[in-house]
C-alpha cells in the first residue's frame, strides 16, 4: 500500500475519533514527529507503530490498513428505521440503533452523527413517555380514592391511552420524516431532545 493512501485513512480517523496529533501520540505512544511523518507520507507504520496505532484507534490492524469510510445512505436510512422497535416496547427504540450503530461505528460516513440524533431523541422521548405515563397512572390511582363518578372514571382511563396515542404518533412521524431526510441527503433534524450523548 502506498505511504500516502494510508497516511491519508490515518489522518482521517485520527479527525472522525476527534483526536488532535498530540493526543493520537500520547495514545499511541509514538512521538508527535512520528505521527507527523505518518500522515505526511513520509513513513509508512509497520509492525510495532502499526499495532500501536490500532490500540490508539481501537481497531486491529488489518481494519486499520483497510479501513475506509463509505458513503451508504440505506445503511444510514436503515439505521433510522431501527427506531421503531420502540413499538414493541419503547426501549427498544434505543437499544436497536445502539446496537446497529456499534457495529459499524467509524466505517461509514455521517454515522455518528445521525445515531447521535437518533440515540439522543429515543432517550429523551423515552423519559417524557415514562415520566408522564407514570404520573397519570399514579394521579389516576389517587384519585380513585377521592372521587368515584363515572365523569372522573372516563377520563382515568383514556386520558393515559391519548398520550399514549400522541407519543407514539409523533415518534412515527418524526422516524418517517427523517429516514426521508437521510435517504435524500438532508439533514436530520428530532426535536426536542436532550444531548445525552455528545
Amino acid at each position: 500500500m502506498k505511504n500516502k493512501e494510508l497516511a491519508k485513512r490515518i489522518k482521517e480517523l485520527r479527525n472522525r475519533k476527534g483526536f488532535s496529533q498530540e493526543e493520537l501520540s500520547e495514545k499511541s505512544g509514538l512521538s508527535l514527529r512520528t505521527i507527523q511523518r505518518i500522515e505526511n507520507g513520509e513513513t509508512e507504520p509497520r509492525g510495532d507503530s502499526l499495532k500501536r496505532l490500532s490500540t490508539a484507534f481501537d481497531v486491529n490492524s488489518d481494519e486499520l490498513i483497510d479501513w475506509t469510510v463509505l458513503e451508504d445512505r440505506g445503511f444510514l436510512t436503515s439505521l433510522n428505521l431501527s427506531a421503531f422497535s420502540f413499538m414493541v416496547f419503547p426501549i427498544l427504540g434505543i437499544i436497536v440503533p445502539l446496537i446497529i450503530w456499534i457495529s459499524r461505528k467509524d466505517k461509514i460516513r455521517d454515522v455518528n452523527e445521525f445515531a447521535k440524533e437518533i440515540l439522543n431523541f429515543q432517550i429523551t422521548w423515552n423519559m417524557v413517555f415514562f415520566i408522564g405515563f407514570g404520573s397519570m397512572m399514579t394521579y389516576a390511582f389517587y384519585e380513585t380514592r377521592s372521587n368515584s363518578t363515572v365523569e372522573y372514571s372516563y377520563l382515568r382511563v383514556f386520558a393515559p391511552i391519548i398520550f399514549i396515542g400522541i407519543m407514539y404518533l409523533y415518534n412515527t412521524i418524526l422516524t418517517i420524516i427523517n429516514s426521508f431526510n437521510i435517504y435524500n441527503d438532508r439533514k436530520v433534524n428530532y426535536y426536542p431532545k436532550i444531548r445525552f450523548i455528545r
